[in-house]
């Protein structure tokens, strides 16, 4: 049974998800915000110029919702309805003051990254003084944060959509260290199990497979012409310690995360704490 439990252990790790690859077309874009007409246009504007990486102005739609277009979360949903776009965009604490507390992203976007069918590109509030110096200038750093519990691999196809032609996309994973040395607190109380051949074996593993996969994403993407500058970064750590580092020192321009989570009503548990942490850069939620 040893043996066949070998093999089997064997046959498994030899088996590694590549990325499936597909490109994304992102040619309409709807555009909430909770400003008056002039104020929402030359935000739009502002937009554009950051999302400059789609391609030039003539060949995008863009669709505009200002203050006065909807009030509550069910008229926005409603609105939103109305348009068949690929990609959505706006700020957090829609038609609200909370801006101002650090605390969440607001009723109106809850709602609209669960419910709505496009992507949401959640951008730094225009009034609240906290966007990074270097926000919504292009997007020549963009980040993956993969949690890998169910590799999405639609996270890598955004990023590098948005990722500008000479820029850089880190694909990241950050291991819980928390729940790692929980685990292992378990696995040392089984008398059968050697303990630190398990935490040294358990660690490789947790971290060789995240690797892999990225390995693979930069192989697929340039089997298929895709000439980004593609960085991993895996590490065992505490994720929102980590992320925030990373948006300092390397000035991140995009976040790319899974926001949605079939088996529940809320935000991907991994997701939401990070978003309303990360306020100061664009945080594009899939």
């Amino acid at each position: 049974m040893a043996n066949i439990d070998q093999f089997e252990s064997i046959f498994r790790s030899s088996v590694k998800e590549r990325l499936q690859y597909r490109p994304i077309d992102i040619t309409s874009i709807l555009l909430i915000t909770d400003l008056g007409p002039d104020e929402a246009k030359q935000f739009q504007s502002r937009v554009q110029g950051f999302l400059s990486v789609l391609g030039p102005p003539e060949s995008i739609t863009f669709f505009l919702l200002t203050g006065a277009d909807y009030r509550s979360a069910e008229e926005l949903l409603k609105q939103v309805s109305g348009y068949e776009v690929d990609l959505i965009c706006s700020y957090r604490n829609l038609q609200s003051n909370g801006w101002r507390f650090p605390c969440s992203l607001g009723e109106h976007l809850d709602v609209l990254i669960q419910k709505a069918a496009a992507p949401v590109l959640v951008l730094p509030h225009p009034r609240a003084g906290y966007m990074a110096d270097h926000a919504l200038q292009d997007t020549k750093e963009v980040m993956v944060v993969s949690d890998l519990v169910a590799i999405n691999h639609d996270l890598i196809n955004y990023a590098v959509r948005l990722t500008a032609a000479d820029g850089t996309l880190f694909l990241s994973h950050v291991e819980s260290r928390f729940i790692f040395e929980r685990y292992m607190d378990a696995i040392g109380k089984i008398d059968v199990i050697d303990t630190e051949l398990a935490r040294t074996r358990l660690a490789e593993q947790l971290l060789k497979e995240p690797e892999d996969y990225f390995s693979s994403c930069a192989e697929v993407l340039r089997e298929h012409e895709v000439f980004l500058d593609v960085r991993s970064m895996v590490r065992f750590g505490y994720a929102l310690d980590e992320y925030r580092r990373q948006i300092e020192a390397r000035n991140l321009d995009l976040l790319v995360m899974h926001a949605r989570d079939d088996r529940q009503q809320a935000m991907h548990t991994f997701a939401y704490p990070l978003a309303v942490e990360f306020r100061q850069i664009p945080l594009l939620m899939i």
